[in-house]
C-alpha cells in the first residue's frame, strides 16, 4: 500500500501579512497581538480556526515562527496553531527541543489558552515561557471543545521550567473567538 507524502504548508496570505508587521516585537502586549492578528487573518482567509500562535526568541524579541490553526483547510485535527509554530519553529533551527544548550530561550505565545493537546506539546518543545490570551473558558464559551486537561495546568509547567503568563489583551483575543462564532465559523469537535 502507498501513502502520500504530506507537505505542511502555511497559507499564502501569511508572508503578505508579515511582511508589513515589526521585526522585533519587544513588548509581551507586541507579541500577542501579533498572534491575535495571525488569528483574526485565518478568519478573513478562510484557511482554519479562530486561534494564532508564534514562537519568539526572548532575547532578541524576533519571531521565529508563525503558526495559525489549519484544521479544516489541511483536514487534519493535530494542527492547531501552536502545534503548527512549534513544527516551524524547530524545523527552523533544526532540532526537535527549543531548549537546546546553545539556543536561545524561547517563548511560545497562543491566542487562547492551550488545549489538552496544545498542553501535552508545550513541554516537550522546548519552550521557556508560555503567554496566553483568551481563556479556556472563553474557547468552550463558543463551542470549542478543550479535552481534560489538568486543573492546576499552569502550575505544573511552571515545576517544569515554563513560566506561564495568562490573560495578556484577553479582551482581543476573546473578540476574534466572539467573531468566528458570529460568522458561523466551523466548530470542529470530534464528538
Amino acid at each position: 500500500m502507498h501513502y502520500n507524502d504530506f507537505v505542511l504548508q502555511l497559507p499564502n496570505w501569511m508572508e503578505t501579512f508579515l511582511s508589513f508587521q515589526a521585526t522585533v516585537y519587544p513588548t509581551v502586549e507586541e507579541r500577542m497581538r501579533l498572534v491575535i492578528g495571525l488569528a483574526q487573518q485565518n478568519i478573513e482567509h478562510g484557511t482554519g480556526g479562530p486561534f494564532g500562535a508564534a514562537i519568539f526568541d526572548m532575547e532578541t524579541k524576533q519571531l521565529l515562527a508563525p503558526g495559525v490553526n489549519l484544521v479544516t483547510s489541511v483536514n487534519s485535527s493535530v494542527f492547531h496553531a501552536e502545534i503548527v509554530a512549534i513544527i516551524f519553529a524547530q524545523q527552523r533551527v533544526n532540532t526537535f527541543n527549543l531548549g537546546k544548550e546553545g539556543l536561545p530561550p524561547y517563548e511560545l505565545v497562543a491566542s487562547t489558552e492551550p488545549c489538552a493537546m496544545c498542553f501535552g506539546a508545550v513541554p516537550w518543545s522546548g519552550v521557556r515561557q508560555l503567554v496566553c490570551g483568551a481563556c479556556d473558558k472563553d474557547a468552550r464559551q463558543i463551542g470549542f471543545d478543550e479535552g481534560p486537561k489538568l486543573p492546576d495546568w499552569q502550575e505544573s509547567l511552571e515545576v517544569r521550567g515554563i513560566t506561564v503568563l495568562r490573560d495578556v489583551c484577553r479582551d482581543e483575543a476573546v473578540a476574534v473567538l466572539k467573531q468566528y462564532a458570529e460568522r458561523g465559523g466551523i466548530i470542529y469537535n470530534a464528538r
